[in-house]
């Protein structure tokens, strides 16, 4: 009987994911009787180490009972589209990947992860997108791309 209180009290009392920094907007795809309804949540994430990127994920979010208490696990489904909304240029020891935001998208071992990737050759950021869950033996991802102003210093 303890072994499954502690299993109860540690799904729980568990850290809640991080959440986007904003959420936009969203829109109801699947009516259901008990509890919210499935949707697709449009959210914003601003880049922490370069100014003026913005990065918009849309995603999957399962309703339900399950959703509602928090055990849903949602798809593995989503879009990324990162822009420049002022004058972007790299601050002095940014690397040349990095992992920038990762959400939880189920109660364990799944993920939303964006990496930040510097292109030197082309003076370019790309963002990349992809779930920690593997489905078919390759995890889902999105990749998108944002110029930087001034020229990057090899």
């Amino acid at each position: 009987m303890r072994p499954i209180l502690a299993l109860l009290a540690a799904v729980f009392l568990a850290p809640l994911p991080v959440l986007a920094q904003t959420r936009v907007g969203e829109v109801s795809t699947t009516f259901r009787v008990i509890g919210p309804n499935d949707k697709v949540v449009v959210e914003r994430y601003d880049d922490p180490r370069i100014p003026n990127v913005s990065c918009y994920v849309s995603r999957a979010d399962t309703g339900g009972l399950s959703g509602w208490v928090g055990l849903a696990e949602d798809p593995s489904r989503f879009s990324l589209a990162c822009r420049a909304t002022g004058p972007v240029t790299l601050p002095a020891g940014v690397p040349d990947s990095e992992s920038v935001f990762r959400q939880s998208t189920s109660p364990l071992f799944k993920a939303l992860t964006v990496t930040r990737i510097l292109d030197r050759e082309k003076n370019v950021l790309v963002y990349l997108i992809v779930s920690t869950k593997l489905v078919d033996g390759s995890p889902f991802n999105s990749v998108t791309a944002v110029p930087i102003d001034a020229p990057v210093l090899r």
